[in-house]
């Protein structure tokens, strides 16, 4: 039997080993990287940019209607963005404004480029279900800002 006996001077090493960390931020990182694109591969559009929109943060109980560049309609109740033919949409929104008594807000993402008469067409599907507010969803315009050269 063999007895390993220390002094009382040998130093302690107190280092940390990392290792474990970053193997998990690593797959972490991988996660993301591949769950991300997946999540927003549903609706696509280039929101209109204005130069004071209000900043409003989201709430969880909202309903989103989303119209991407191709004029497919996409509802956001929650939990994600999810296609919507035509025909079925005055009838998922009727379900879901004849419940809510608090609030008949529908919020709009609509693709920049969109033909205005189909946001319209939306709108009307919306007004005819209850909707009493119809909100736009847009994006902050950035400013350029011109450099001042000062001459002398």
């Amino acid at each position: 039997m063999a007895l390993s006996v220390t002094s009382a001077r040998a130093p302690v090493k107190a280092d940390i080993n990392v290792t474990p960390l970053i193997d998990v931020m690593l797959v972490l990182l991988i996660i993301f990287m591949i769950v991300t694109p997946i999540i927003a591969a549903g609706f696509q559009a280039t929101l209109p940019r204005t130069a004071n929109p209000e900043n409003r943060p989201e709430g969880p109980d909202e309903i989103r209607l989303g119209i991407d560049r191709d004029g497919k309609f996409y509802l956001d109740v929650g939990d994600g963005p999810k296609l919507i033919p035509d025909a079925d949409l005055p009838t998922r929104l009727n379900g879901l404004y004849a419940a809510r008594t608090r609030d008949k807000i529908l919020f709009l993402k609509a693709d920049q480029n969109l033909d205005f008469g189909r946001v319209q067409a939306a709108i009307e599907i919306a007004r005819r279900a209850g909707v009493r507010v119809v909100g736009a969803i847009t994006e902050r315009r950035q400013l350029l800002v011109k450099p001042h050269h000062g001459g002398g």
